[in-house]
C-alpha cells in the first residue's frame, strides 16, 4: 500500500524529471494546461497524469475561468519538505560530530595509554 501522506505524495511526485520540469515552469507563474504541455513530447493524458500526481501531492492547483484551466504552483508542501530535509542534515551532522568528537577521544587516549606504558 502506498503512504498518502504528505511528505511522502511530494517525494513521490518530485521523483519524475516530468514533473519536476513542470513545477519549473509554473514558478515563473501561472500557466494553461496547453502551454504546459506543449514542450513535452508526450500525449495530452499522459501529461493530465503528471498533473494529477502534482494536484493529489498540494504542490498544483488549478482553476477553471471560462473554457481556460489555468495552473499555479503551490509552493508550501515545498517549504515542508524542505523543513525535512534541513532537520534531517542537522540531526545527521550531529551525530557524524559526535561520531568524530569518540574516536578522537578513543585515539588520543589510545595514544596516552601507549606513553604512559613506555
Amino acid at each position: 500500500m502506498p503512504a498518502s501522506d504528505e511528505l511522502s505524495l511530494v517525494f513521490a511526485a518530485l521523483a519524475d524529471p516530468t514533473r519536476r520540469e513542470i513545477l519549473s515552469r509554473l514558478a515563473a507563474g501561472p500557466a494553461t494546461v496547453g502551454e504546459i504541455g506543449a514542450p513535452f513530447p508526450m500525449s495530452a493524458p499522459a501529461i493530465s497524469q503528471h498533473l494529477k500526481v502534482l494536484e493529489r501531492a498540494g504542490l498544483v492547483t488549478r482553476t477553471t475561468q471560462a473554457q481556460w484551466r489555468t495552473l499555479s504552483m503551490q509552493a508550501g508542501p515545498l517549504d515542508r519538505a524542505s523543513a525535512w530535509v534541513v532537520e534531517c542534515r542537522r540531526e545527521w551532522n550531529q551525530r557524524l560530530d559526535a561520531l568524530e568528537s569518540h574516536l578522537q577521544h578513543m585515539k588520543t587516549g589510545s595514544e596516552t595509554n601507549k606513553e604512559e606504558g613506555s
